[in-house]
């Protein structure tokens, strides 16, 4: 399936949801798209406020309850969203009859799988216990970013340059299966996103900015990218607002994404804030992409 096709809808939809407040954001586009979205909070990840869901709090591994809550709700599609910064441990998984024969690759990958076999590992879990796990994109296809500028503002030919050079280092950083982003400035990589996430990677840039170890007359860029080997059903990068008043404490110019392959939350809050800050928010392609690998 494209990413920008819509499913035929027959049951109902679920929303497992992870740290931060994307699932929150997925919920209700997904309501203003007609949908009546269950949510599936995972313990220990997610405390936003789920009062005007339907909701429940389950642990990642439970398989037994997950099931039986895909049957009573009539659940038949899963995306995916949302941080899950705790694996969970071998005690947590409580697989389902369906799932039992699966357990001794699940703990292998629990222990030595990346984030993205294990997102792959879950995908495989869900979808025997009967349901089918589609990407936020495709019930919300106008969460994409489009190639070109977003706001007001453009990239410079010094941008362009940090644009390319960072964006070379995140596809090494996702053939690793460690993370989406980077930051160059001056034409040098500054900063690698690691499990921290986006904004904590921007707050050491900033950090790094009032220590003097980058220099406060230079800007840079963040880029955010699929991993090469990216399970396009889950964890797509994304920006929000809180991306543009982290890249604008961190002395950078402005912000790159993968067009077609990244989530713009909050879009018109986002152009908004940009404009007012001057910094420039772009969709790259596939084809610039290609040209640096």
């Amino acid at each position: 399936m494209s990413l920008d096709s819509r499913p035929e809808k027959s049951g109902r939809l679920a929303i497992i949801a992870g740290g931060g407040m994307l699932p929150h954001h997925v919920a209700e586009a997904a309501r203003e798209g007609g949908e009546n979205p269950y949510i599936i909070a995972l313990s220990n990840e997610n405390g936003l406020d789920w009062s005007d869901f339907d909701h429940q709090t389950l642990g990642i591994g439970d398989f037994r309850a997950i099931s039986a809550l895909f049957r009573s709700e009539g659940i038949d599609r899963v995306v995916l969203s949302g941080a899950v910064r705790r694996r969970p441990e071998w005690r947590d998984i409580k697989p389902t009859l369906k799932t039992l024969a699966k357990v001794p690759g699940v703990l292998k990958t629990l222990i030595s799988g990346g984030d993205d076999a294990v997102l792959k590992m879950a995908i495989d879990l869900i979808e025997a216990n009967g349901a089918r796990v589609i990407g936020v994109q495709e019930v919300l296809p106008g969460l994409l970013a489009e190639t070109g500028p977003l706001g007001e503002a453009i990239p410079a030919a010094d941008d362009w340059r940090n644009i390319e050079v960072a964006a070379t280092a995140a596809v090494a950083l996702g053939k690793l299966d460690v993370g989406q982003g980077a930051v160059a400035v001056g034409g040098r990589v500054v900063a690698l996103e690691g499990p921290e996430g986006t904004d904590a990677m921007l707050a050491r840039v900033a950090g790094l900015r009032a220590e003097g170890r980058i220099s406060a007359r230079r800007g840079g860029v963040l880029v955010k990218l699929c991993k090469p080997q990216q399970e396009l059903r889950a964890d797509l990068p994304s920006i929000g607002a809180s991306t543009i008043t982290g890249a604008q404490a961190a002395g950078l110019t402005g912000i790159a994404v993968e067009a077609g392959r990244a989530l713009v939350l909050e879009r018109a809050d986002l152009v908004s804030l940009a404009n007012r800050t001057g910094l420039f928010v772009t969709g790259i392609d596939r084809k610039f992409l290609k040209g640096l690998t």
